[in-house]
């Protein structure tokens, strides 16, 4: 059984119950009963119609819920109907679903939780797994914003620049336990830019697409981080890379530039070129000089000292690195590798191990650490 085309139904068919007149959470929940229900029974039964299938069971089982909460509460029942019969409308409500899960009232993490459930239709359990946290945590936070969002009209959802940080921020989990939320979330971004023509819907869109081809490359033996002056390039998907920059250059002829083309921009760049000293720096510059006046993110701002530095060398680095804010994170990192670079080799072997300390994952933190040593053994007689 297809397990990605059945939860691309998923939007569709909490679609049918709401339009219904099932509430969010209660619509969402027996949408996950019949997924359930689904995964057990379509490999010996395998459905004509999908979809009908799902609405179906999904219905069947919201009309339950309803009929026990009435019964519990002591209420004549307000919904003893039979249910709709005939085909199932084609509407789709995907688009309407990502802006309500990425309502601004929610917090990022209760947003991208949402997202998976109700539009990705991942299970409590797969979404607990792979963001390491326990199964009954991950449910009182999806729960906690359902009832946030419950009862909001159609007509009030969250803003598209919403939607794309949530889907940023599954994609930045990458990969842990038995869900690539990396692929998940370009596979949401991918339905998403079928329900809109957005040119930043695209650019992030390509975005994904270009850091993921350089997946494989990324890590070395026992999880050791490769940096990207590293990597192996012969590694990298050169078809995703071709997609990534198809799908840009159309966003790009819109002229109507945002964040997310800016930064596939600069993917794109590094890509594009056979290794680092033959990179394309001073272009690289100049986009995060548009990315700047976009978003004026001290953020970018740090990477864009990285950019000058080998554009223009280590020095006017250094000098760009001083207009930063030094309590960024990855400040200090940045710091020890044009240091380095500046033939400054003491000062960046602190610097290094200062940054492993502070590093958030241990991944990074054991490269930070390896390249304080590797400095500290430059140094030696």
């Amino acid at each position: 059984m297809n397990e990605s085309l059945l939860r691309e139904l998923v939007p569709a068919v909490i679609g049918v119950l709401v339009r219904r007149g099932a509430d969010f959470a209660s619509a969402e929940d027996a949408v996950q009963e019949a997924l359930i229900r689904a995964l057990q029974s379509w490999p010996d039964d395998p459905p004509r119609d999908a979809k009908a299938w799902l609405v179906a069971a999904a219905w069947h089982k919201f009309l339950d819920a309803a009929r026990a909460e009435t019964a519990r509460r002591g209420r004549e029942l307000a919904m003893e109907v039979e249910p709709p019969t005939g085909p199932v409308p084609g509407t789709d409500d995907s688009l309407w679903l990502y802006f309500l899960c990425a309502h601004p009232s929610l917090s990022p993490g209760s947003a991208v939780a949402l997202t998976l459930r109700a539009v990705g239709g991942l299970t409590t359990r797969q979404i607990a797994t792979a963001y390491l946290v326990p199964e009954a945590t991950m449910a009182q936070r999806i729960s906690r914003a359902k009832r946030r969002i419950t009862g909001l009209p159609l007509d009030q959802p969250g803003d598209l620049a919403t939607v794309l940080r949530v889907l940023y921020l599954v994609f930045n989990e990458g990969y842990s336990g038995d869900i690539d939320l990396a692929a998940e979330a370009i596979r949401l971004t991918r339905q998403l830019a079928g329900s809109t023509d957005e040119p930043e819907v695209a650019g992030l869109l390509a975005l994904m697409l270009l850091h993921h081809a350089r997946r494989a490359s990324r890590l070395g033996p026992g999880s050791r981080l490769v940096p990207l002056r590293e990597q192996d390039r012969s590694r990298w998907d050169t078809g995703i890379i071709a997609e990534g920059v198809t799908i840009l250059q159309a966003a790009l002829a819109r002229d109507q530039l945002g964040e997310y083309q800016a930064q596939a921009a600069i993917a794109a760049l590094h890509a594009d070129a056979p290794s680092t000293s033959e990179t394309d720096w001073v272009q690289i510059v100049e986009w995060y000089d548009e990315l700047l006046r976009l978003t004026d993110s001290p953020v970018v701002r740090l990477n864009r000292t990285v950019a000058v530095g080998e554009a223009d060398g280590p020095q006017a680095g250094l000098t760009e690195l001083s207009k930063v804010d030094p309590d960024l994170p990855r400040y200090t990192a940045v710091r020890a590798y044009l240091l380095e670079r500046a033939g400054d080799l003491a000062p960046a072997a602190e610097l290094y191990a200062e940054a492993s300390h502070a590093a958030t994952n241990a991944p990074e933190r054991d490269h930070l650490t390896r390249e304080a040593a590797r400095v500290r053994q430059l140094l030696r007689p």
